[in-house]
């Protein structure tokens, strides 16, 4: 299966075309991709940590759309980023970790992003979500690391 994955038009393109347009652009779109969603997210957990308490959370709605964005434009890249070497990532433990830190990482938002609608000004954050928020900040974090050193863990 992987390697039917890999052999496709999109995985063949990725890897071997010599355009600016295939891997070199599909990464930096990732990347740009990661900014987007870990800034917007740190963002709000600096917030629920504390940070610039004089703004209520509701004005911290603007976040949500916005980690949308960055989520849908990673999970296209990233997909096709997996095709382009479906066969090595497929079975890389550290790949697998860091898809299990992506998971958790958005799976944190969900609760953060009900307490934010539901938020009331002046109204004070929650132990929990302050726990949520630093959770979050660590998992990203251990997220884009892991992902980085996937180049130098996985050949």
């Amino acid at each position: 299966m992987l390697e039917w994955i890999e052999a496709t038009s999109i995985g063949v393109w990725m890897r071997e075309s010599l355009s600016i347009w295939a891997f070199p652009t599909v990464l930096t779109l990732h990347t740009t991709g990661m900014g987007i969603l870990v800034g917007a997210s740190w963002v709000l957990d600096l917030r629920l940590l504390g940070l610039n308490r004089k703004v209520p959370l509701s004005a911290f709605r603007w976040v949500f759309p916005v980690l949308t964005i960055g989520l849908t434009l990673n999970i296209v890249t990233g997909v096709m980023l997996f095709i382009k070497n479906a066969t090595t990532w497929g079975t890389a433990i550290p790949f697998l970790v860091k898809m299990l830190l992506v998971i958790t990482s958005v799976a944190l938002l969900v609760p953060i992003r009900s307490y934010v609608y539901r938020s009331q000004p002046g109204h004070e954050v929650s132990g929990n979500v302050r726990f949520l928020a630093i959770a979050s900040i660590l998992a990203w974090t251990a997220a884009v690391t892991a992902g980085r050193l996937l180049a130098y863990l996985v050949v």
